[in-house]
């Protein structure tokens, strides 16, 4: 019965114009099953009863088509940052920032360059500063569900990672995973 019953989701986006799939059932079965991920949902112009329906049965926002990507990309990771507990748009943990509205990161300013894996695992670690994330964690949040990646890929990427951020951030907690958290004797 739909993956959002199975997997764990940061997020999900819910068209509750297709045909064949009756959204606001979707919804109200996960939130029945205790799925609390945010919900984007989707509705066609001028479909107001939809939307409130949509609200009802627990969605955290909605989008009207026709909508820009970017619109939905950015709703996305408001949606995300909010249900972390981040009312503020931009992540801060000691002096690396983390702007969600850009998906841009700095380091005092400065801006830094990541790839998008290098990114997705960065900002998963910015939403949970002081937490150990384990390594099933953090593959789940950065490889496509189909993919299968080799067991030393992460630490390659988290060691890219740590080269560019130039200071000690992301350590590893031996059999448990990666935590973020400032450098020692930073108290921001």
């Amino acid at each position: 019965s739909f993956l959002g019953s199975t997997e764990r989701y940061d997020a999900a986006v819910l068209d509750l114009g297709l045909p064949e799939l009756d959204g606001i059932s979707v919804l109200k079965q996960w939130r029945e099953q205790g799925c609390n991920f945010p919900v984007l949902i989707l509705t066609g112009r001028g479909r107001w009863s939809d939307e409130l329906a949509g609200f009802g049965a627990g969605a955290d926002d909605s989008l009207t088509k026709p909508f820009m990507h970017d619109e939905v990309v950015v709703r996305l990771r408001a949606l995300v940052r909010r249900a972390y507990g981040h009312a503020d748009p931009v992540l801060q943990v000691g002096p690396l920032a983390y702007d969600t509205l850009q998906g841009r990161f700095s380091m005092e300013g400065r801006r830094l360059a990541f790839t998008a894996q290098e990114e997705r695992i960065l900002a998963y670690l910015m939403h949970q500063p002081g937490v150990v994330l384990s390594r099933s964690d953090i593959v789940e949040h950065v490889y496509a569900r189909d993919s299968d990646p080799d067991s030393n890929a992460l630490d390659v990427l988290i060691g890219r990672i740590r080269r560019k951020l130039g200071v000690s951030m992301i350590r590893t907690v031996r059999g448990r995973g990666f935590v973020l958290a400032a450098p020692e004797g930073d108290e921001a």
